[in-house]
């Protein structure tokens, strides 16, 4: 049995700021979740043409943005012009597609935490994941707790991982590949991950227990019932990222 390495991390985890609350991905998004008191924020992270990461889940513009097309295909001054809020509510309108410098100078500044999903367009999983570790080496403190980096893409946080080794990753999972969850586990050593990070319907107190004996954190995605937070949290289960930040208590 592997003894478990001390995670400083809040067990809550706002999912792409304020959950469905704001626009995800904006700035308002995570401001609006720092006022419900969470203190750790997950976010989506690709690549720009020109190279500067900036904060969207999806490869399209179109769901989230007024834009249309591929946003790796756009310069992030192309990308800036867009208007991200309106989809969401006319509230939000005139929101745009933050950098994630941006952001991360604000959780800087206001001493909160990071988790950034490395998010790559097919066919840029290890550059984002260099880009990533690259600009987290460059802007986080040294004498702060590190960012979070997760992603689905092996290939991500080894690029990631080259170039910051030492700022902690975790494997992001949604099926297993073996329907066990073992190899998906030995990639986890295998990349030095610090956690898994899976669709909570997937954790069971068994595999619980194999995770923390493999010496990783458990977390778990999008958890917005009250009765699978219990759940998750009676197996012992170490980290909930949520969207119902007005729903659950950070502080719990």
């Amino acid at each position: 049995m592997t003894t478990l390495a001390a995670w400083p991390y809040p067990r809550w985890v706002a999912h792409r700021g304020a959950g469905k609350l704001a626009p995800e991905n904006t700035m308002v998004a995570f401001r609006l979740g720092a006022s419900y008191g969470y203190r750790m924020f997950e976010c989506d992270a690709k690549l720009s043409k020109d190279g500067v990461l900036f904060l969207m889940h999806d490869t399209d513009l179109k769901r989230t943005t007024n834009g249309l097309g591929t946003g790796s295909d756009r310069t992030m001054g192309e990308l800036a012009q867009f208007d991200a809020g309106a989809w969401h509510s006319r509230s939000f309108a005139g929101e745009n597609l933050p950098t994630l410098e941006a952001l991360a100078r604000w959780c800087i500044a206001n001493h909160l935490h990071l988790n950034v999903e490395i998010k790559p367009t097919p066919g840029q999983e290890e550059a984002t994941g260099r880009a990533t570790g690259e600009l987290m080496n460059r802007l986080w403190p040294k004498d702060a707790v590190p960012p979070l980096f997760t992603s689905f893409k092996p290939d991500s946080l080894r690029g990631a991982k080259a170039v910051a080794p030492a700022i902690p990753r975790g494997l992001l999972v949604d099926k297993f590949a073996d329907g066990t969850g073992e190899a998906d586990l030995k990639i986890a050593v295998e990349l030095g991950c610090v956690a898994m990070v899976l669709n909570h319907a997937l954790w069971s107190p068994e595999l619980v227990q194999r995770v923390h004996d493999a010496g990783l954190r458990c977390s778990s995605y999008t958890v917005n019932d009250e009765w699978e937070a219990k759940r998750l949290l009676d197996i012992g289960t170490d980290c909930i990222i949520t969207d119902r930040v007005d729903l659950f208590s950070p502080a719990a």
